[in-house]
């Protein structure tokens, strides 16, 4: 059975562990013959107000996947933000609206090929999610794709249906359809009941260890979702 841990940190604080997630996320993005995602750009490791969740060996050698927090800050735009302005500036005002009572971003989420098919995705955007209200978001913005649009569904994003066409955008080039989501991270209200009871679990639990069960096995998942000097 394959053993990794989940865990949290900020970005600044780590900055070895995210040049591990650039080299992982870059060769899954080239993958898929996307080299123009916005929030790929490595500015974000000496961003303050960023992040990181992510997979991986027990002894910290392998790097299985990850996903990033962005949060709004007045300074820095967050990288749907970036990735929208030109198809609708409309995406400014937006985020703007819910800033004044913390918000964010989760982005740029990523696994190996390795463990592919393992329920790893999920598992990182519920820790995601988990860890918000360690740094007082009480909303959470993103861009997905449609083949993972259901996903972001079950853990209870929405499509914001006024931005760009009904809520889609052609990106990251016209062989994607992507759409701005947005969500209640704090009580989860549309989420579904398995992934809400499963986020709660970790936000009362943040070192919990489990066995996990994905689509093509099972994982053991040590959990250290305590963000460090936060």
């Amino acid at each position: 059975m394959l053993q990794i841990r989940i865990r949290a940190f900020r970005a600044i604080d780590d900055i070895q562990t995210c040049k591990k997630y650039i080299k992982g996320h870059v060769e899954v993005l080239k993958g898929f013959s996307i080299t123009n995602i916005t929030s790929n750009s490595p500015d974000w490791i000496w961003n303050p107000s960023v992040y990181g969740v992510i997979a991986e060996s027990m002894d910290g050698k392998e790097v299985y996947g990850g996903v990033r927090i962005h949060m709004s800050d007045n300074v820095h735009l967050l990288p749907v933000e970036d990735a929208v302005t030109d198809l609708d500036p409309r995406i400014h005002e937006r985020v703007k609206q819910y800033a004044v009572n913390g918000t964010g971003e989760a982005c740029a989420q990523w696994n190996s090929r390795e463990v592919s098919g393992m329920g790893l995705s999920v598992l990182l955007i519920r820790a995601a999610i988990s860890v918000v209200t360690q740094i007082g978001l009480t909303s959470l913005f993103g861009i997905c794709a449609d083949y993972t649009l259901q996903m972001f569904q079950k853990v209870g994003y929405n499509i914001v249906p006024d931005l760009g066409n009904n809520g889609e955008f052609v990106y990251p080039n016209s062989n994607y359809v992507a759409r701005v989501i947005l969500m209640d991270p704090i009580n989860l209200t549309t989420a579904e009941e398995e992934n809400r009871e499963h986020i709660f679990l970790l936000r009362e639990n943040p070192n919990l260890k489990r066995v996990e069960k994905g689509p093509k096995g099972e994982m053991e998942v040590q959990y250290d979702l305590i963000i460090p000097d936060i």
